[in-house]
């Protein structure tokens, strides 16, 4: 057993050849050791794909929904389509050897590869998570960035990829920095025309009119596995769900918001651009409590 585990595939798609004809599906490595190629594109341009998926008693939680949104970014980018069998193996075989903790996480990494190769380059990386419990139980503070595009950049600008989940992860990184500089803890980023988008990492739920809520996947925002589980425990709940968009002076007339994400499961915000916002720690703790045990009885 150990804290971290490395899977390199093999053959990541069946659409490519493999790196060995000879060589096991996929083959454990040494993550403290270097294993990529420094020409990848994944590296060098930043072109490729990746899953975060939680780990939760030793099962990968909504394996299936990361599967097909890794598939979804895939076809987006036009990289060759992830042999999901394959994939599923490497990533149930990584968690086995990972160390028996409450939580933990996969990475899943899909590139291009060396540029002028035509074999995409496919790896499996799993850890124990970092503790959230503290921004769980206390919330976060948020600042509004402007994304500086449209929220119907999807449908007028498809070549810039909204919706997948890429490994180009700069702005985003920036914009967790900025929130620093702003003494706030994580980002909700608007579009250029008003609306309320995403995090950097996560998605955005509130709770208006007695009803669970969500900005419109339409608006160039990823779909997040987090929000479709939040919505099943509303639903149990006797809630109503739904998608719309949301200004952010709407957001701030909300009865309480979070920032759902794989990782750190249903974080409250507590302060919205420098103004307290309601928090419903009721709720917080029976959506989370909801989240750790749908994880631990999927996969």
């Amino acid at each position: 057993m150990s804290r971290t585990v490395l899977a390199v595939l093999n053959r990541p798609s069946n659409s490519a050849a493999p790196r060995d004809p000879a060589a096991p599906l996929f083959s454990f490595a040494d993550p403290l050791r270097p294993q990529l190629n420094v020409q990848d594109l994944g590296v060098t341009r930043g072109d490729g794909i990746f899953e975060s998926i939680s780990v939760v008693r030793g099962i990968p939680h909504a394996l299936e929904a990361h599967l097909a949104r890794f598939t979804h970014s895939a076809e987006v980018l036009e990289l060759p389509a992830p042999d999901l069998a394959t994939w599923r193996q490497a990533i149930r075989a990584v968690v086995e050897r990972l160390d028996p903790v409450a939580e933990g996480f996969v990475r899943a990494v899909l590139t291009r590869g060396v540029e002028g190769d035509a074999r995409p380059t496919g790896w499996v990386f799993a850890s124990v998570s970092t503790d959230h419990s503290v921004a769980r139980t206390r919330g976060v503070r948020v600042v509004l960035l402007d994304r500086g595009l449209r929220h119907d950049v999807g449908r007028t600008s498809p070549w810039l990829l909204s919706g997948a989940k890429t490994l180009s992860y700069a702005v985003n990184r920036a914009a967790l920095r900025e929130a620093a500089r702003r003494n706030a803890d994580d980002v909700l980023f608007v579009s250029s025309d008003g609306f309320v988008l995403e995090g950097p990492t996560s998605s955005l739920i509130y709770l208006r009119d007695g009803q669970l809520r969500t900005p419109a996947t339409e608006s160039g925002i990823l779909e997040g596995t987090t929000q479709g589980d939040a919505f099943q425990w509303a639903r149990q709940r006797g809630l109503g769900t739904g998608f719309e968009l949301l200004t952010p002076i709407e957001l701030g007339h909300t009865d309480a918001a979070w920032l759902v994400s794989s990782g750190r499961l249903a974080v409250p915000i507590r302060v919205l651009d420098g103004r307290p916002h309601p928090v419903r720690a009721d709720m917080t703790a029976d959506l989370n409590g909801y989240l750790l045990t749908r994880e631990a009885s999927v996969g």
